[in-house]
């Protein structure tokens, strides 16, 4: 079988090996579709030393088909489409045994601490693989990178007439955007890309913040606010600069959200968390239940996942594509790649 694999910065290439083989509690899979991530493109920048190694295949945004199955408590079979969860935990840490298995501290990511799914065949435990339930091979590609955008909406208790802001306008601040949405908040979407910002209120936003200037911010969100500040703040851009921004923006007893990421440090008058009487949240990876309550939204139509879909590539086009996304030529939002 053929698959990608980086060796280092700026080092892709498609290689051959021999197919695998599952092992008890294994099923093989056929992959069809892979999303590209931004750690997908970090790993390929180099710049994620602290999660992964070198060589690794990447990719964890994964559809595909049983080829091969054995006996289950999953009812799964032979010729089902599934997507699946690829944040292996270890079962044993405080984390684990309080049963927050999606922020271990062993987390072992799919495509980082361990070989990805861009290849044409890989092998998963049947426990981390989830029925498609009569969604497309796409639309399964999916579902994890929503479920990240679900997981940080459900992190800050958003409720029905919340005002909510997201800044950061990538696939996972626009899947938040659709969440929050969905569960009937007023949201509106910051970033520094007009072109994004028009995306998102296609997308059902009640209004954008362009933030080409840091100093008018403030400003901005007491317009759309009253001066009150909103209710849920969510950083989705990865930027020592937009979280502070979340912490602006954010009422008074408002709800902050941290799910980008970034190692870079930020400079904080910690005054304000106090004054405010903020609650701040991590938000790390996704649960089961996200993905099966998400897999239902998605199969009622309350959810159009293929709508962040603005690209799609063979695994032969694949190189040049991370090579234009690291230089950010054109326009992207999610770029799928097609295996099988």
């Amino acid at each position: 079988m053929r698959c990608l694999e980086i060796t280092g910065p700026y080092q892709m290439r498609i290689i051959e090996r021999d197919s695998p083989v599952p092992g008890k509690g294994e099923a093989l899979l056929k992959v069809f579709y892979g999303g590209i991530c931004g750690s997908d493109l970090g790993l390929y920048r180099g710049s994620m030393n602290d999660y992964a190694t070198y060589p690794r295949t990447p990719g964890h945004e994964i559809s595909a088909e049983i080829i091969e199955i054995g006996p289950n408590n999953e009812h799964l079979k032979k010729g089902m489409l599934v997507t699946m969860n690829p944040y292996f935990n270890c079962g044993e840490c405080y984390s684990c045994r309080r049963g927050y298995v999606n922020c271990c501290t062993e987390n072992q990511t799919m495509g980082l601490a361990r070989e990805g799914g861009f290849a044409e065949y890989i092998t998963m435990p049947t426990e981390r693989l989830y029925d498609g339930r009569g969604l497309g091979a796409k639309s399964l590609a999916l579902i994890e990178p929503f479920c990240i955008s679900y997981h940080a909406v459900k992190r800050g208790n958003v409720k029905p007439g919340d005002k909510v802001l997201i800044v950061g306008a990538g696939t996972i601040g626009m899947g938040a955007l659709i969440t929050a949405k969905q569960i009937g908040a007023e949201v509106y979407v910051c970033n520094v890309s007009e072109k994004k910002l028009e995306i998102a209120q296609k997308l059902g936003a009640d209004g954008v913040i362009f933030n080409d200037d840091n100093a008018t911010f403030r400003s901005k969100v007491d317009a759309l606010t009253d001066g009150n500040g909103f209710d849920v703040t969510i950083e989705a851009a990865g930027q020592p600069a937009t979280m502070l921004n979340c912490i602006e923006a954010a009422a008074h007893r408002g709800r902050v959200v941290e799910v980008g990421i970034t190692n870079k440090p930020t400079e904080l008058i910690f005054n304000i968390v106090e004054r405010k009487e903020l609650e701040i949240y991590g938000s790390r990876n996704s649960m089961k239940e996200d993905f099966v309550e998400l897999i239902d939204m998605a199969r009622s139509g309350k959810i159009n996942l293929e709508a962040l879909v603005t690209g799609e590539c063979s695994m032969e086009e694949a190189p040049a594509i991370f090579e234009r996304l690291d230089k950010r030529v054109g326009f992207n939002l999610k770029t799928l790649i097609k295996f099988n």
